[in-house]
């Protein structure tokens, strides 16, 4: 009997053959942790008695949402984290020295490998799928239980099968791939499932875009997202230095799906969701008919933070002005995109375009910092979530995009198609 990628993965780390609906006992490759979630973890291991990490090498700790410190609470919450990694000798630790937000830095760090079972205590850890690993989002107390003993509970999921077919337009990227299937199926759509992304489209699509994909795959309910390793995922852990060997996996000819999709990307508009869900999806053609002013425009967060985005930004942006109504906020995902953005150029063109750079933070996505807004605003947002507040105030509201939708649209002030 034939099995999916997800069903291989299981099966290796559990000695066994196991098939979807069988609840097995994993060891886990990688536990991450932030400065919101790793202090609940934290006293939850301190308080069971544990006295040292069944696996610290595979455990890290990334400083990301509120760092630098926002405020006394920030600061205060940060330093339970990094008092606990001083104590353990954590290797994987990241603060301010070494920052980037968890979902883009550590693939950067080579801490996830393909093969690999990865769970975080952030429901956007299924991001690192797109390396060919079965990665998911888990509580702080689940969290703890595999500081305390290197593994987990899991229940195999049944996977999705999304046929992706045909080569995507210029400004038709992974983001709105993601966002055309939620649309298809909905926020619950894919509920404890994996989606896994194959067909023709794949090999035209960047590491970039398929973090993208795999980021928002839980914005349809999804427990995980997935891409199976190929040669464009080799060239991505070519220059790493991988923390474990990887291990490939390909869903066998006769897998069994729970669904299939099929989805003809040569033919789909770049997509915009409109508030307040993922799955309010509309073609940026209707969007620019509908003639929506925006008050910011947002490039970054764990979805779209990547040098991809920066480089389409810069492009559209170059020789051009931001709207005089609009602010444009550009977060890099990481120290390293940063440095390479600016050794492009990019950071250059978007500061001269009248953009603000800001450090590497989770912040402006879940209303926490560094983009906040008020009171009837509107924005064009590259992040994943545009639910009631989801930015700032409870009158606001979030149109999700790709990069290249929202740096066009903070040149007219209105939600723009960029082709």
């Amino acid at each position: 009997m034939g099995q999916t990628i997800t069903e291989k993965i299981f099966s290796e780390h559990v000695g066994k053959e196991v098939y979807a609906g069988e609840i097995v006992r994993s060891p886990i490759d990688m536990v991450i942790g932030n400065d919101i979630t790793t202090p609940i973890s934290i006293k939850a291991f301190e308080d069971s008695g544990a006295e040292k990490l069944a696996n610290p090498d595979g455990f890290s700790i990334v400083l990301d949402h509120f760092i630098p410190a926002k405020d006394i609470a920030s600061a205060n919450q940060a330093r339970i984290s990094r008092d606990f990694a001083k104590k353990h000798k954590l290797k994987n630790f990241f603060d301010e020295k070494d920052m980037g937000i968890e979902h883009a830095l550590l693939p950067e760090k080579g801490l996830v490998v393909p093969g690999d079972v990865i769970i975080g205590a952030d429901s956007h850890t299924c991001t690192h799928g797109a390396l060919g690993a079965f990665s998911t989002g888990m509580g702080s107390t689940d969290l703890a239980f595999a500081m305390i003993t290197g593994g987990n509970w899991f229940k195999v999921p049944e996977t999705i099968k999304v046929n992706l077919s045909g080569k995507p337009g210029q400004y038709t990227t992974g983001k709105d791939i993601i966002l055309e299937i939620i649309r298809m199926i909905g926020v619950d759509g894919a509920l404890y499932k994996t989606l896994e992304f194959t067909g023709s489209t794949i090999p035209h699509l960047s590491m970039d875009d398929r973090f993208s994909m795999c980021n928002m795959a839980i914005e349809a309910g999804a427990k995980s997202g997935i891409v199976a390793h190929d040669e464009i995922t080799a060239e991505f852990l070519a220059d790493k230095d991988l923390a474990r060997a990887p291990k490939i996996h390909q869903s066998d000819a006769d897998a069994t799906y729970c669904m299939e999709l099929n989805i003809e990307v040569d033919k789909l508009d770049p997509v915009i969701a409109y508030p307040f869900l993922p799955s309010n999806g509309h073609s940026v053609v209707q969007a620019v008919a509908d003639k929506i002013k925006v008050d910011q425009a947002f490039i970054g967060s764990c979805t779209n933070g990547r040098l991809a985005d920066l480089k389409v930004a810069a492009e559209i942006l170059e020789g051009k002005k931001v709207h005089e109504d609009v602010r444009l906020i550009v977060t890099p995902g990481t120290q390293k995109i940063l440095r390479e953005a600016t050794k492009l150029g990019y950071i250059d063109i978007i500061v001269d375009a009248g953009g603000v750079v800001s450090n590497p933070t989770c912040g402006a996505c879940l209303g926490g910092y560094m983009g906040i807004l008020g009171d009837g605003e509107v924005a064009i947002s590259t992040t994943n979530r545009n639910f009631v507040g989801r930015m700032g105030s409870r009158s606001s509201k979030v149109y999700l995009a790709n990069s290249a939708v929202a740096a066009a649209s903070a040149i007219t002030g209105y939600i723009t198609d960029p082709r």
